[in-house]
């Protein structure tokens, strides 16, 4: 992306978002830094419109993330003839923590599980009709083989708006995890709400 073609599309989105900004904001120097950096990394923003409104946000809004994933872990078994995926998260949202479980057909069905169960119990009405409608991945090095760097695409929707987000990562799962991280946060971005307060440490099992 040229630094004048940059600036003008970071323009009209932020204005589109409802920010005051025109080609002289300073901060538009730091977003444009960011996503170039970003795309150096393997990122690709011109079908991941909700990833450049969290770019945008973090630097002209300047509010706490709504929540962060401080953890998690993913397994794999075979029972029998059946392959049983399972995901654990901790996530913290202001001062909380929850721990959920779930399983899934695989490692990204099980996060997504995992990751939207602990954030229905801050945001139930937000997080609840969210559905990832698809999922893609790109290899950006095939000469690496297996250990090549992916860039992966989300889908999601809540029935009445559809959204795409994007990550970028040596690590797949990695990729997936922060491409899911960010659809859900701009969900949350779409409605924001103050969380419902749950006890710290919750564990609940799916």
């Amino acid at each position: 992306m040229s630094d004048l073609a940059g600036r003008s599309n970071i323009v009209m989105k932020a204005k589109e978002l409802g920010f005051k900004v025109d080609s002289h904001t300073p901060e538009l120097k730091d977003i444009l830094k960011d996503i170039k950096q970003l795309e150096h990394e393997g990122y690709e923003f011109e079908a991941a419109e909700a990833s450049m409104a969290l770019l945008i946000h973090k630097r002209l809004d300047r509010v706490e993330r709504p929540f962060n994933v401080v953890g998690y872990h993913v397994s794999m078994r075979r029972d029998g003839s059946t392959s049983i995926c399972q995901a654990t998260t901790k996530v913290m949202v202001g001062e909380d923590v929850a721990h959920t479980v779930a399983e899934g057909d695989g490692p990204v069905n099980a996060l997504d599980g995992a990751l939207r169960l602990a954030l229905a119990q801050f945001f139930p009405k937000q997080v609840k009709p969210v559905r990832l409608t698809d999922y893609k991945v790109r290899i950006l090095d095939s000469s690496s083989g297996t250990a090549a760097k992916t860039r992966v695409f989300i889908e999601s929707s809540d029935g009445h708006e559809n959204w795409c987000t994007v990550a970028a990562h040596d690590n797949i799962i990695e990729a997936s995890l922060q491409a899911l991280i960010d659809s859900l946060e701009y969900r949350l971005l779409l409605q924001r709400t103050a969380p419902k307060k749950r006890p710290r440490k919750k564990s609940t099992r799916r």
